[in-house]
């Protein structure tokens, strides 16, 4: 009967020890089954959403043309105004003392008038004669002259006067929405103060800027030739108000602005809203949606993809394993999908789940 050590008898249960953690290691570790899906090559349109700030078409700020106590407010902040309405009357005693002091020198002036013409009536026959001479005469003549031009200077600065006297009333230069008033009667206001805004928001601008990448790809997707053209058959744009509801009228963009923030790198556009109702106010805020629409696209879902860096990935199968993939994407309205510009080609199978399990070159199972 052979022998066996104690030794050999440790090495020998070692030895088969090792091997069945090796296959139990194995057997623990099947290759897995993963979602796969065909892509397949479509056209969609997807929308772009920017931020907007939304003003009226005419934003005016009403300031007083002369310095003076606010005496009466003939407005409400939020009221509707019409062009040429009474907002405000200021109190301006140097408007009233120079009204008394302009209508004092025209009488003034037109007693120097009568005075120098009484003048010449008295000199000119007594001249005509050669009582006098005709120097006197042209003396006589050439004062009745200064009295006229005087007249006139006194009659321009009465006007003027009565101009700014009739400054102390404010009234509003369009029709629209009174905005905020910071003062209150009482008040001491100069031209460098803001009474109110007036906005006339019949239409509303609503203003957003863009990258001067998404400027090309934005112009190259519009029909025409010039500038021009490509924005005047830009597709009708969406806006989202700030409490998320979708704006029933849609608008239109108007212009974009001929150079780019240094500082930013974005240009600025305008879009216009109707606003008959009178639902947009001036200064608030929303999201403009520009619709597009994009051809030669591949559709799949977000979950299919992962980000690495600034890049955006899908993981494709080749045979059994997978490879990464850098793909260029635009969001879909869904905010499930997305569609793929470039990366991928028709017939490409990408794992469409489970992609933070996987990694570069990974095995897998998959369904044909």
């Amino acid at each position: 009967m052979k022998k066996i050590t104690f030794g050999a008898l440790a090495i020998t249960l070692m030895t088969t020890s090792c091997g069945r953690n090796q296959n139990q290691g194995q057997a623990a570790a099947p290759v897995q089954d993963y979602p796969t899906a065909v892509v397949q090559e479509q056209s969609t349109e997807v929308a772009t959403v920017y931020p907007v700030t939304i003003k009226g078409k005419e934003d005016i700020e009403i300031r007083p043309r002369i310095d003076g106590f606010i005496e009466a407010i003939y407005v409400d902040e939020g009221s509707v105004v019409k062009q040429g309405q009474v907002l405000f009357r200021i109190n301006s005693p140097q408007a009233d003392q120079a009204l008394t002091s302009a209508q004092a020198g025209l009488s003034a002036a037109k007693a120097q008038v009568n005075t120098a013409k009484v003048n010449v009536n008295r000199i000119k026959p007594l001249a005509d004669k050669g009582i006098v001479s005709k120097v006197q005469l042209e003396t006589a003549e050439d004062s009745y002259q200064s009295a006229l031009a005087s007249l006139e200077q006194a009659q321009a600065a009465l006007k003027n006067a009565r101009a700014t006297k009739g400054w102390t009333t404010v009234t509003s230069p369009v029709n629209g929405l009174v905005g905020e008033i910071p003062f209150r009667i009482g008040s001491l206001v100069s031209s460098s103060n803001v009474l109110t805004t007036v906005a006339n928001t019949s239409n509303v601008f609503a203003y957003f800027s863009i990258n001067e990448k998404e400027l090309e790809t934005f112009l190259n997707n519009a029909k025409g030739r010039t500038q021009a053209e490509k924005i005047k058959n830009m597709s009708a744009v969406n806006l989202t108000l700030a409490d998320g509801t979708l704006y029933p009228y849609p608008g239109k963009i108007e212009t974009i602005t001929g150079s780019v923030n240094i500082s930013t790198g974005s240009v600025s556009l305008r879009a216009q809203f109707p606003n008959k109702e009178g639902k947009l106010r001036s200064g608030t805020s929303g999201k403009i949606s520009i619709p597009q629409r994009l051809d030669h696209v591949f559709v799949i879902p977000q979950a299919a993809t992962f980000s690495l860096q600034d890049k955006v990935l899908v993981y494709k199968v080749q045979k059994d394993s997978v490879v990464r993939e850098i793909v260029s994407v635009v969001s879909m309205p869904n905010g499930k999908d997305y569609a793929v510009t470039s990366g991928l080609s028709g017939r490409d199978r990408i794992v469409v789940d489970g992609v933070p399990t996987l990694y570069e070159g990974k095995k897998i199972a998959f369904k044909q």
